[in-house]
């Protein structure tokens, strides 16, 4: 599982992808989780685009070009401090994508 963590200048992404690498591993999952600005999605290789808060107006344009699912993160996601919650978000997000047949 290839996962970008999308935000403005990358420095606050960088936390959470590390904070959800961390966390995914220490659930025995071996996923790939990276740290990036909006320009990071045209082209890249990922599962899955989480689009930090302060995007979601760029939701639309992300998505356009990420040519995999993208949803935005939840405002208070920096206060996820061991990676528990996003990993848990995550895991819905990918749940409800197999649930309903679609990548």
């Amino acid at each position: 599982m290839r996962i970008l963590v999308v935000c403005g200048a990358g420095a606050s992404s960088t936390f959470v992808a590390q904070r959800l690498r961390r966390a995914a591993s220490e659930a025995g999952l071996e996923w790939d989780a990276s740290a990036g600005m909006e320009h990071s999605v045209a082209g890249g290789a990922h599962d899955l685009v989480l689009v930090g808060p302060h995007l979601a107006d760029r939701l639309d344009a992300i998505r356009d070009v990420a040519r995999t699912r993208a949803v935005v993160l939840p405002e208070d996601v920096f206060a996820d401090r061991d990676g528990t919650r996003t990993l848990a978000l995550v895991r819905s997000i990918l749940a409800d994508t197999t649930s309903k047949g679609t990548s």
